[in-house]
């Protein structure tokens, strides 16, 4: 169900200096402080409000944001750090980081950001949401925010993107371009977040080419080159000559490999068409910055709920589809812009159905 973030910040901006840094494993720990900032927000939200107590007022605020990869290689995880940094513009908050967490260490890492005080922790990932079950209900004056998670509770709230809407468009682009009918979707890990953009690209490329084959593959990192490139030469081999690609700091390879091999692809979370402009055909923009900067004002205002927030299309300035490769006709570009305005204004759809077996979500056009 989609809820919609509208921000107006007003005031000053007050730059903030570093107090300390210093290393706890392979985590990456950097705080910073700054004055307080006024701001105005409205949110709508839908399933079950919490209020939970939180001392989450002026000075006081501070935030963390927990990364499995590294915070200053693009896409994913430096999305996550740059909404940090408007926090710390914005709110006058503390802030923290930590990077290159794993399974084994999440639970113990969130644990020792709650007992320095930190009250708003990001994890980034849904990848940490086991994590985030066992340390939330031991520390209930601090509130976590689970980015592209499923979860909610007392003290715990979701932060979503609605993949499916914008993989949608993306189907429809590379159905259309694709010569060979094959697609390949590449990703790190199977996630519901991935398995969502995977079954939006197939909904778009059916609606396009219904014969069309969509082929995917899931690496395990996000962040491994050399993988990255190989599995990028192995989709083309199978027949694959569009690939759209959801990698952190390996997605540049997959773009570069593509323009290489003469075959199209599209860049995610970043508008990545400088990256390999003879390759990319539009990418898959997706502001988590901005939406992590406007949960964390939810939470200075006492007004962040132990809900999921589920933010599409219908926010333009969070979700949309980057610069258009000059390969892509023109008359492409306004069948993908056209359906994105059906989709805001609910024309078309996407409900709970079964198929195959399976739990999904299936096309409705009004």
């Amino acid at each position: 169900m989609p809820n919609l973030f509208s921000v107006p910040w007003v005031g000053n901006l007050h730059r903030a200096s570093s107090q300390y840094s210093y290393m706890l494993g392979r985590r990456r720990f950097v705080s910073y402080t700054s004055a307080t900032f006024a701001t105005s927000l409205l949110l709508k939200t839908c399933g079950h409000n919490y209020t939970p107590k939180l001392t989450m007022t002026g000075e006081s605020l501070k935030i963390a944001i927990a990364v499995s990869g590294l915070i200053n290689k693009g896409a994913w995880n430096q999305s996550a750090y740059e909404g940090l940094q408007l926090t710390k513009q914005k709110l006058g908050a503390q802030i923290t980081y930590l990077e290159q967490l794993t399974p084994e260490n999440q639970a113990q890492a969130l644990s020792d950001l709650a007992r320095k005080g930190y009250n708003l922790i990001f994890t980034h990932g849904e990848q940490f949401e086991p994590a985030i079950s066992q340390v939330a209900p031991q520390f209930s004056q601090t509130f976590f925010v689970a980015v592209n998670g499923t979860i909610k509770g007392k003290n715990i709230a979701a932060l979503q993107i609605d993949h499916l809407q914008a993989s949608y468009l993306c189907g429809i682009i590379g159905a259309s371009m694709s010569k060979s009918n094959t697609l390949a979707y590449l990703a790190a890990q199977k996630l519901p977040a991935t398995e969502q953009e995977l079954r939006g690209l197939e909904l778009g490329a059916k609606r396009v080419k219904p014969s069309i084959e969509i082929k995917s593959l899931f690496l395990g990192d996000g962040n491994d080159v050399a993988k990255a490139k190989k599995a990028t030469l192995a989709l083309i081999a199978s027949g694959a000559d569009v690939i759209y690609q959801w990698l952190d700091s390996a997605s540049d390879a997959v773009l570069q490999t593509a323009s290489e091999k003469k075959i199209y692809a599209f860049g995610n979370v970043k508008d990545q068409l400088e990256v390999a402009p003879q390759a990319v055909l539009t990418s898959t923009v997706k502001r988590i910055d901005l939406a992590i900067a406007q949960m964390a004002s939810l939470a200075k205002k006492k007004q962040l709920k132990g809900q999921i927030y589920t933010l599409g299309l219908e926010k333009p300035d969070i979700l949309y589809l980057g610069k258009f490769g000059t390969m892509v006709p023109e008359l492409v570009q306004k069948e993908a812009l056209s359906t994105k305005e059906d989709i805001v204004a609910k024309k078309i759809t996407f409900e709970n159905c079964k198929e195959g077996g399976k739990n999904t979500r299936c096309v409705k056009s009004v």
